[in-house]
């Protein structure tokens, strides 16, 4: 690549601002750097000449000659600059061809190449600007010209490129519908497809092709006068008629000012004579906006092909510097040669600076400040602190010291001092979050330099700016959109505003004795950094993605050695930012990290924190295999990751919950939230003691506080006081005194550990998606609160058979009043994310004190912040109404529900319905609706509250109008003082109430105090001393009432949150009924087979419980087809209870284990994981599909399925299966449910088939839980025969030409019935043959196979002799 030339080769200071209107950009490019929006670009060879020109002052521009001719301006031109008759390389698609095409800053877009409507075009331009008239498959339909190199062949929305994965791949609904209409006009003929009806809206290059070809041919003097405004012109290179679809939507356009960094510019620019600048302007490198392009940023779908519209730019110029040059006419065919002869080299030189990228590719790999042909090497590359392996952290420790700390960086200080001020500013917030991605703000732009830079333009698509160092950035408006990007990728993001004005910061300078340069900057703050565990969803960060929960987790390991091994204990803090909600716990694990494992499963954290040093190796190999995509972080011991007595002290001492207190009476003089109170030790009523056993817990609230205080949102989180204390949920079975006791109580639930999670594909499936998964199949919520309430629910089912019986008579309630049902689900759907938004608005009401840096940060765009702030708030108050009609419709019908649970969340809380749990909210919304006017706050963005909402600002209105009232009454007074009637107050703003008295007035009888303030013909202008007095007081209250306004949103959002716990109830009663509602239609539908309630039966005491599982023609949740797509085939599964079709098993009718066999693809896997969701399926409280389900209920399911390994973790396949069933055998009990899949593979088949029988033997006979144990080992099959704690069962196949000499004469024919008794062969070889294994491999598999036969039956012969003497002995000695 080229080297370019840096824009500092032609400013010296930066050029003043000059206000002008410029062309309006498109969506895309409105959100680049100006850069890239300069289509039109330079002559290439500049920058071969910026390169060959020494970096001293510049010598005058020479005439072009032959050989300068030859070079890149040659190429661009041709030899011949005057006349142009290159013809246009041929097109490469002809008219009414699919392909693919991308419009730089969006996707690529099925399209039709098709003849301009208008003059019947196809083909523009030549070489690298030559571009294609395609029809965009959209609707309405548009239309555009695309770069050929831009265009590629459609094949079909089937193809590779364009499934997951592909270059054409994209999930958005839009271009997914582009490509379905794609793919119905693939079959047509070119011809046929040419007769579609396409866009004939004429665009601006049509209307006039006059100004394209005056853009075209820009002279030296045009380019004078653009450098003496400094206001660089691009014209769109890319029209559409699409966007005058797009009306009101107004783009910006970005001027780039550009300060002086480069000390060898011999540039005769003088900024003096231009004006003069700014001192801000004057110190870096920014990107800023005239004050005629306030206008909002277009808000059209970003992804769509949308093109500007067009400013028609002025003809001519009157020019005193010298006449203009003729520019020759170019024919039809060469009207988009940009340049005539007349342009001299230095012209060509200042355009190359501006010249756009020819890709973004090439962004990333060698557009600026590179060498020729090489790889980009930046400034920021070149310095030598900065490089790996010699950085220091600010404290100037090396990177190979043990305490280094990557997050900040030691930038040395004769570097700073040789920086622009502004640069110098971003150093030093760099040098503190080194980690983090900076969104530097200068004017209404976020800038990002250096290495930031280059991760905004390889991550995000951004351009970079022409220069030696990295410089790329996009406008205000665009911040969640960019920021969301880098934080999903992985990135922080730190979020730095100006927190002064220019005019503020000449106040600060001139109280300061000596400022220096560096003081005369405007000061900049870091507002905010983002992770992906601490996004709460601002409206500056947009709308959340997705609907589930996110967590940022911290966690403290302390290891003890126990008799049986390692034992370790976890102190463990989560939340989720996005709704507030605190969790704090402190747990013992077992050597296996199984509830370490449970919790990482239940609540998957998005980010992880932990003590530098304290995970242990285990601990780290977990976090390594199982959080692989999560974010995690090691925080310094003591200084960031508190100890308890920290904690507890911090949190005293901040005042998080001074407002919790006000609001909660009960809480008396305790500040700390009841949970967090709990775990504080009771002889220190200061509560800076941590109780035993909660040192932990404490220590990791501690390092998730300090975090949230360096993300700078610690306050409006802490300060919602939702603190919930996490307990795994297998501590309160180890408690229970026995079955009964832990069954009856009802907050007890099913332990679903995350091995049972992934192997029941339960949340996810085995490719991380959520397709065929139980969560996907029952998910119909409405709310995204549901939804998040369903995948507790899931992850937690009950045990409890009352609690069982509750919502599946809820189910039956709601199946019963369906008219009803149906309504309040429309209503649902229009609910937004209350959840979400009651903590957006806990958050703006909050005040954030002095002291953070977001209560002074200057934003251009407040007015559409404020106005997303009230649509928010709006939106909540309009789903809160819904919410009050859901439970007037249900209301009359609740009375007769069976369901308690039902009634309490579709009851108003009164006096007299003690029971309801819903808050009557009606007073309530009735008062904001009066509160301010909805539709002028919602245009306007200010909130003006009604008479009686704002007592300051109700104060200051009511002085402003009696102070109003003595005015007029002064004037009244006046006019009988002076005898005239014509008397009035005249002026506006600080010139107001100037008495206007008319000549006719005798001037003997004008008073004395009158003071004449100004004149006009036959009037004169007075003031009194009273009027003086008067206005002076007016001028006060107003101060008073615009400051109460200023802040009035603020204050009815935070008078809004003091009522939380009521609109929180709500949204938790609604939560409740829309999962409810989801699971009632899963009942009613389900896969189009019967479905069946479940019956759960409390065991009875220890001498007869006997836990059992009677299922009855059950079929998979979430498999409804076969294989081969036939219906699937139901089947029975009897545990611990007398099944069907036992013949010769009828003293076996309580044995607790299954031996499952049978063929290979027989359905056995399928079998053991339906069983297993079966029964998740009814402790959730919803029916089954089955013909009926009859059982104990289970505490905890236990799954070893299918074969598979943890690299990361070091752990073999053999071994994973041997730590899942060490885990079964430690923690089973008799009232667990266990899923054992062929143990054993991973070895020999001696230690495999000893192995699993131990583990039979030992689930049997001792354990005694319900067990379905699949096998392949039919010698182990035999051993358990006669075993009265075992059943056997297969799966029933039919066999054709058994026994032949010719494996492939054998056909197995799968029956998928479960029935009693054992397969005799597993039969291998035709699984071998389905999977297309070669003929010649199975034949001598099958020698092999008779081979082993043989022999294995010789062998136990004799074992068997032995045995049958045995039996016989012991038969004949009892007979004796």
């Amino acid at each position: 690549m080229a080297k370019q030339s840096s824009i500092f080769n032609f400013f010296n200071k930066s050029p003043p601002p000059v206000l002008k209107a410029k062309p309006s950009p498109s969506p895309a490019e409105a959100d680049l750097p100006s850069s890239v929006r300069k289509k039109n670009s330079s002559p290439k060879e500049e920058a071969k000449h910026a390169s060959q020109t020494p970096n001293t002052k510049k010598t005058p521009a020479k005439p072009l000659n032959a050989k300068a001719s030859k070079g890149g301006f040659g190429k661009l031109f041709g030899n011949k600059t005057l006349t142009i008759k290159e013809s246009p390389a041929p097109c490469p698609f002809s008219a009414g061809a699919l392909v693919w095409a991308k419009l730089e800053g969006h996707p690529w877009w099925p399209c039709m190449v098709a003849p301009q409507p208008v003059g019947g075009q196809q083909l523009r331009g030549r070489g690298k600007s030559q571009r294609l008239h395609v029809h965009f498959f959209d609707e309405p339909p548009t239309r555009g010209w695309v770069s050929t190199k831009y265009i590629r062949e459609y094949q079909g929305s089937d193809s590779s490129d364009a499934k997951t994965g592909g270059v054409f791949f994209s999930g958005k609904p839009v271009i997914r519908k582009a490509m379905e209409l794609a793919d119905a006009a693939m079959p047509d003929s070119p011809e046929t497809r040419l007769k579609m009806p396409v866009c004939m809206d004429p665009s601006d290059a049509e209307e006039d092709d006059e100004e394209e070809d005056m853009e075209s041919t820009l002279t030296d003097e045009d380019l004078t006068e653009e450098e003496d405004e400094e206001t660089v012109k691009s014209k769109p290179s890319r029209r559409s008629s699409r966007a005058t679809a797009e009306q009101g939507s107004k783009s910006k356009r970005r001027r780039i000012v550009v300060a002086s960094d480069s000390e060898g510019s011999g540039d005769e620019f003088k900024p003096e004579q231009a004006g003069c600048s700014s001192e801000e302007d004057e110190e870096e490198v920014v990107n800023s906006m005239s004050e005629e392009d306030v206008e909002s940023e277009c808000e059209a779908e970003p992804d769509s092909p949308v093109k500007p519209v067009k400013r028609k730019r002025p003809i001519e110029k009157p020019s005193s510097a010298k006449p203009k040059p003729k520019t020759p006419t170019l024919p039809e065919t060469a009207k988009r040669a940009p340049l005539s002869s007349t342009i001299t080299a230095d012209t060509k030189s200042r355009l190359s600076a501006f010249s756009a990228p020819e890709s973004f590719d090439s962004q990333a790999n060698g557009s600026g400040a590179g060498g020729q042909g090489g790889a980009t090497v930046w400034d920021h590359e070149k310095l030598d602190w900065l490089q790996e392996g010699r950085r220091k952290d600010a404290k100037r420790r090396r990177q190979s010291e043990e305490d280094y700390d990557p997050t900040t960086l030691y930038v040395p200080e004769d570097f700073l001092n040789k920086t622009t001020p502004g640069m110098r500013r971003w150093w030093q917030l760099k040098s503190e979050t080194f980690d983090a991605v900076l969104f530097f703000k200068v004017g209404k732009f976020y800038e990002l330099y250096h290495m930031d830079a280059v991760i905004g333009v390889n991550e995000l698509g951004l351009t970079f700016m022409k220069g030696a160092w990295a410089h790329s950035g996009f406008p205000e408006i665009g911040f969640g959109r960019f920021s969301d990007g880098l934080v999903q990728r992985g990135y922080k993001v730190a979020r730095v505003e100006q927190t002064e004005t220019p005019d503020m910061m000449e106040a600060r300078c001139k109280t300061m004795l000596k400022p220096t340069k560096f003081d005369r900057v405007v000061q900049r703050e870091v507002c905010r950094i983002i992770t992906r565990g601490t996004q709460t969803y601002s409206v500056l960060d947009g709308a959340p993605s997705e609907t589930h929960s996110k967590y940022l987790l911290s966690i403290k390991e302390k290891a003890e050695e126990e008799s049986s091994g390692r034992c370790r204990t976890y102190g463990v803090s989560f939340v989720d930012t996005s709704v507030g909600y605190f969790y704090v716990g402190q747990f013992q694990d077992d050597r296996h990290c199984s509830r370490l494992r449970t919790l990482l499963s239940h609540y998957t954290p998005a980010q992880v924190l932990f003590e530098k040093g304290n995970p242990s190796a285990e601990t780290r190999k977990i976090f390594k295999a199982s959080l692989s995509s999560a974010m995690q972080e090691g925080l310094t011991a003591g200084s960031q990751f508190w100890d308890a007595q920290k904690t507890l002290k911090t949190l005293a001492e901040e005042d998080y919950f001074k407002e919790s207190v006000r609001k909660d009476e009960e809480s008396g003089s305790s500040v700390l939230p009841s949970v967090l109170k709990s775990m504080t030790s009771e002889s220190d009523s200061l509560g800076l003691t941590p109780k035993e056993g909660y040192e932990l817990a404490l220590s990791a609230l501690g390092g998730c506080m300090f975090y949230l205080k360096k993300c700078l949102v610690d306050q409006e989180l802490l300060s919602m006081t939702n603190f919930q204390e996490y307990i795994p949920v297998d501590v309160e079975m180890e408690k229970a005194a026995g079955p009964t006791s832990f069954f009856s109580q009802t907050r007890q639930r099913m332990v679903l550990d995350g091995v049972t999670l992934a192997n029941l594909e339960i949340l996810q499936n085995v490719s991380g998606g959520t397709e065929g998964t139980l969560l996907e199949r029952l998910d119909t919520c409405s709310t995204p609160f549901g939804k998040r309430l369903l995948k507790q629910w899931l992850c937690s089912p009950l045990c409890n058979p009352t609690s069982i019986g509750e919502r599946l008579d809820a189910l039956e309630d709601l199946m019963g009043v369906q008219a009803q049902a149906t309504e309040v689900s429309d209503l649902l759907k229009k609910l937004p994310d209350l959840e979400r938004l009651l903590s957006k608005i806990h958050s703006i009401g909050t005040p954030k004190g002095q002291d953070h840096p977001d209560s002074r940060a200057v934003l251009y765009e407040e007015v559409t912040y404020s106005k997303k702030k009230i649509v928010d708030f709006l939106s909540a108050l309009e789903g809160f109404k819904t919410m009050q009609e859901i439970v007037t419709i249900l209301g009359p019908v609740a009375v007769d529900f069976r369901s308690r649970l039902l009634r309490q969340v579709c009851t108003l809380h009164t006096t007299a319905l003690p029971e309801g749990l819903f808050p009557d909210l009606s007073a309530e919304l009735k008062r904001w609706d009066t509160a301010f006017d909805h539709q002028k706050a919602r245009a306007t963005g200010v909130i003006t509250p009604k008479t009686g909402f704002d007592p300051e600002f109700d104060q200051a209105l009511s002085g402003i109008k009696a102070c109003e009232r003595d005015l007029q009454d002064y004037l009244d007074r006046q006019k009988k003082r002076l005898g005239c009637r014509n008397l009035t107050y005249w002026g506006t703003g600080r010139n107001r109430f100037q008495m206007e008295v008319p000549d006719s007035v005798s001037e003997r009888n004008i008073p004395e105090e009158y003071k004449v303030k100004s004149t006009k013909k036959g009037w004169k202008r007075y003031w009194t001393r009273e009027i003086e007095r008067l206005f002076s007081e007016l001028q006060s209250l107003e101060e008073k009432r615009d400051a109460a306004l200023k802040d009035c949103m603020r204050r009815l959002f935070y008078n809004f949150d003091k009522n939380y716990r009521d609109w929180q109830t709500g949204v938790e009663c609604m939560a409740v009924l829309d999962v409810l509602l989801s699971l009632t239609r899963y009942s009613q539908g389900g896969d189009g087979g019967p479905m069946a309630r479940p019956q759960v039966l409390l065991p009875g005491d220890i001498s007869q419980s006997a836990a059992f599982l009677d299922l009855r023609g059950s079929r998979h949740p979430c498999v409804t087809k076969t294989f081969f797509g036939d219906d699937f085939i139901p089947n029975d599964i009897a545990i611990g209870c007398p099944g069907g079709e036992e013949e010769g098993q009828e003293d076996k009718g309580h044995a607790p284990c299954v031996l499952v066999t049978g063929p290979n693809m027989g359905g056995k896997s399928t079998l053991m994981r339906q069983c297993g969701l079966v029964v998740v399926l009814a402790q959730l409280g919803c029916y089954v599909p089955a013909e009926s389900l009859s059982f104990t209920p289970v505490d905890r399911v236990f799954t070893r399925l299918g074969a598979s390994d943890r690299i990361m973790a070091g752990e073999s396949t053999f071994f994973v299966e041997l730590s899942e069933t060490a885990s079964i055998l430690h923690h089973g009990t008799k009232h667990s449910l266990v899923l054992l899949d062929e143990l054993g593979r991973g070895t020999a088949t001696y230690d495999g088939t000893a192995i699993a029988s131990a583990v039979v033997n030992e689930l049997a006979k001792r354990i005694c839980c319900r067990t379905l144990f699949s096998t392949h080992y039919h010698s182990l099959v035999e051993d358990y025969t006669n075993n009265p704690a075992v059943r056997l069962g297969h799966m029933a196949c039919m066999v054709e030409n058994e026994g032949d000499e010719d494996p492939s004469q054998e056909t197995i024919t799968f029956l998928y019935k479960f029935i009693a008794g054992a397969c005799p062969k597993s039969y291998g070889f035709n699984a071998a043959r389905l999977a297309n294994l070669p003929e010649d491999v199975i034949q001598s598999g099958h020698r092999k196979a008779k081979e082993f036969e043989r022999s294995t039956i010789s062998l136990r012969r004799p074992f068997r002799l032995c045995r049958y003497r045995t039996r016989f002995t012991v038969d004949i000695d009892t007979l004796v």
